[in-house]
């Protein structure tokens, strides 16, 4: 199961948070500054590695009864 966050602009992803990675990803420019902005933040990154348990893990049961 992976978190996956990602941030648009004009149809281009600029950020993405991957859980498997562990922290953000930049494609553009702009995206690049972002990510690295927010890497770099501690409290940030370990607030977005726990989106992981609170909704894939409590989700994921729900998901597999219903298909």
């Amino acid at each position: 199961i992976e978190f996956i966050l990602s941030y648009y602009y004009n149809k281009v992803n600029d950020v993405k948070f991957s859980s498997s990675l562990g922290k953000f990803v930049g494609f553009t420019e702009v995206g690049v500054k972002q990510a690295e902005q927010w890497n770099s933040d501690a409290a940030y990154l370990a607030q977005m590695n726990a989106q992981k348990e609170t909704y894939c893990l409590n989700n994921v049961d729900i998901d597999h009864r219903n298909i």
